[in-house]
């Protein structure tokens, strides 16, 4: 999964160009003057003028009044056309599933979300999926057949090539299933697949903590823990597409049993499961904490952060030493890849400083210098939904570049269809007017 679209074998040029201007735009964030598409992508004006012509003919980008402008008449800049087409997001959580729609800009329409077992395995989950899906299309008017592409991202490690999960440590029964295969035939649309951790890098690079950046780690800290890098701008995903299991990391050979089958994992210390355990023991040793209170049958993390809120010691200790063995993954991964930021997110991050000021003290202590002194912690600016976000980028991704792709089949057909018909000189050239303009429009126009 790439952020900026890479080129395939067989394309042409100019096809390509067509492709790297169209994702300048959509990442530049508020649009981009025509004189700084020719300087970034090292084009000729008139080149750049010829592709923009196609692109905004197609309805696909549009010259829009800059909104950055402070003073004076605002200078007219290129954007993508939100109402060229609809794309949904899904993200399948441990304990949460949250399904949107939204459009070509990736700005969400439609929202749900509720309590979800990942653990239920691929059969109930896909099937409750699908019925979040159409739930949330059929409150906008809409059908399956109006989406252009879906992002899906699953809280296991992906094999990117055949759609699937191998061995994921809490999704029991999913081990080898065709997720994207079984989804496609499904539902007949596009399907980008990927882990939750690699969805969440893309979303806040695209629109949160991390925009603008060129290399940025995103640590999605829920009931696992994972990391989507960001590498000169491209998702690193490694040789199958599980890189990043930084939960996974042996922070003690003889600590307590993960869900991967090895003692000592981050995740096992650290994780949302982790906190829960830790919190149930708390409240089992008789010591005097606020979450002696709590009516719920299992204690949750949400409710140890707000005991640790209200200024109890023992739920403080707790994400303190959390956020501890976090670091101490962190400071490696720094000192690995040097990112300019690091973005910690996921349901648990919600706690905030209680648990990025321990990250950010020992990454201090124990990252190179050279690394640390030029790396920004912080806490992710989409909150509960950077993944949700990085699946509907995705999801616009394979949609644009779709539209581009059969854009560019249409024309090389009529081209043919001419140029047959002008090497019969007994035959007159007609082509019909409406295939003439006919054009690549969305079947679904957003109001």
């Amino acid at each position: 999964m790439n952020a900026f679209y890479l080129p395939l074998a067989n394309q042409n040029v100019k096809t390509f160009n067509k492709h790297a201007l169209v994702d300048l735009i959509r990442f530049a964030g508020k649009g981009v003057a025509r004189t700084d598409i020719a300087q970034e992508l090292g084009l000729t004006r008139a080149s750049v003028t010829m592709i923009i012509s196609d692109l905004i003919e197609s309805g696909l980008i549009l010259e829009v009044e800059s909104r950055s402008t402070r003073s004076g008449r605002p200078p007219v800049v290129l954007d993508i056309n939100p109402k060229c087409g609809l794309v949904a997001a899904i993200d399948m959580g441990a304990t949460h599933i949250r399904v949107a729609v939204g459009d070509f800009s990736a700005q969400i329409l439609e929202e749900f979300e509720q309590p979800f077992r990942i653990a239920d395995g691929p059969e109930h989950c896909l099937e409750e999926g699908d019925r979040a899906l159409r739930f949330v299309l059929e409150k906008r008017g809409l059908q399956i057949s109006d989406l252009s592409a879906i992002g899906l991202s699953v809280p296991g490690p992906v094999i990117t090539d055949t759609g699937m999960v191998m061995a994921p440590p809490i999704m029991p029964g999913w081990d080898r299933f065709p997720i994207r295969t079984t989804l496609e035939e499904r539902w007949n649309v596009p399907l980008a697949l990927n882990n939750d951790a690699n969805f969440g890098a893309v979303g806040e690079w695209v629109f949160g903590a991390g925009r603008g950046e060129k290399n940025i780690a995103f640590i999605k800290v829920g009931s696992g823990i994972g990391a989507g890098l960001i590498i000169n701008r491209q998702v690193f995903a490694g040789t199958t597409g599980s890189a990043g299991e930084i939960g996974h990391l042996t922070i003690d050979e003889n600590g307590p049993l993960c869900s991967c089958g090895n003692h000592g994992c981050l995740e096992a210390f650290a994780g949302g499961h982790a906190i829960e355990l830790q919190a149930k023991k708390l409240v089992e040793s008789g010591k005097r904490t606020l979450l002696s209170d709590s009516n719920s049958k299992a204690i949750t993390v949400r409710e140890v952060a707000e005991a640790a809120r209200r200024g109890d010691l023992a739920a403080q200790e707790i994400l303190h030493r959390s956020g501890t063995f976090i670091g101490i993954a962190v400071a490696g991964l720094i000192n690995l890849v040097n990112p300019s930021v690091v973005v910690v997110g996921g349901g648990v991050a919600e706690v905030g400083d209680l648990l990025t000021a321990p990250i950010r003290k020992v990454v201090r202590e124990r990252s190179l210098r050279a690394a640390e002194h030029a790396v920004k912690i912080t806490t992710a600016m989409l909150g509960r939904r950077s993944t949700l976000i990085g699946a509907m980028v995705q999801a616009t991704n394979i949609a644009i570049h779709n539209t581009i792709d059969r854009k560019q089949a249409h024309n090389k057909s009529m081209y043919t269809k001419r140029k047959q018909l002008r090497g019969k000189p007994n035959q007159k050239e007609v082509v019909h007017a409406s295939e003439e303009i006919k054009e690549l429009q969305p079947s679904t126009v957003i109001e």
